[in-house]
């Protein structure tokens, strides 16, 4: 499982041209899923990315989490993040989960972050996704359960 995590101010999710998912502070998370992914990498990397200390504190130092900012997460799926661009010109996606089983962990993934008590948004899956974000700082990170 792979993770794209950043840190935003705010981030939005519209599906024809409708919003369906909005957060203000906090992280958006672009969600991909392999093949080999089970509920195991859904905890570990739920759990991974909610207690990042990537906040700043009164000092300007990362140091929070997102749960002591008081902070929401906005989850898309994106297999694209298991596309493989080393031959040729067109990405290969064989290294993405097929639909039934990323939509299964992508979804499970969705309710671990909400056992954990953060306010969660979701994109839609499978869908065409207009994603926009003011992302702070800037924070990027990739985030791996494996």
């Amino acid at each position: 499982m792979r993770a794209v995590v950043q840190r935003v101010k705010s981030a939005r999710v519209k599906v024809n041209g409708k919003s369906v998912g909005a957060i203000n502070k906090g992280l958006l998370v672009l969600l991909g899923v392999a093949p080999e992914d089970t509920s195991k990498e859904v905890e570990y990397l739920a759990k991974k990315i909610v207690g990042l200390r990537i906040f700043e504190d009164d000092n300007g130092k990362m140091n929070l989490s997102l749960d002591e900012v008081g902070g929401e997460m906005l989850v898309v799926s994106q297999f694209t993040l298991y596309g493989d661009c080393r031959k040729g010109r067109r990405p290969s996606f064989v290294g993405a989960a097929p639909p039934e089983l990323a939509e299964k962990l992508y979804e499970e993934f969705v309710n671990v972050v909400d056992l954990l008590g953060i306010k969660t948004e979701t994109g839609k899956f499978g869908a065409m996704m207009d994603v926009s974000l003011v992302n702070q700082g800037p924070v990027t990170l990739i985030v791996e359960s494996k």
